[in-house]
């Protein structure tokens, strides 16, 4: 009997996540803005360090590489400094002040 594999990928993986296939929902842009900016927590963008751990957040999250890392980055960089802030509005949101209303 033939090997069967019924769930082979569409594409490639691309860990950059440049070319992300259709639109993005807000609610995923969202989410995945805000969870990069807990996984960089603690380290920052700014350093090395901080980039590795996005891109490697990144490339272990399913839902997230639905999301150009370019996109979430470009997100972060414009994030408030200090206090508590969320993003909001998908692409073209921006940050709000406080927590989420969805973790």
């Amino acid at each position: 009997m033939p090997e069967e594999r019924p769930f082979l990928a569409l594409s490639e993986p691309n860990p950059a996540g440049e070319d992300a296939a259709g639109a993005v929902p807000d609610t995923l842009f969202d989410l995945a803005v805000n969870r990069a900016t807990a996984a960089v927590r603690g380290v920052g963008l700014s350093s090395q360090a901080g980039a590795d751990a996005l891109a490697a957040w990144h490339a272990r999250t399913r839902f997230a590489r639905r999301v150009p890392l370019a996109d979430i980055r470009a997100a972060l960089d414009l994030r408030p400094a200090g206090g508590q802030w969320h993003w909001a509005g998908g692409p073209e949101g921006g940050w709000q002040p406080g927590k989420p209303a969805f973790p």
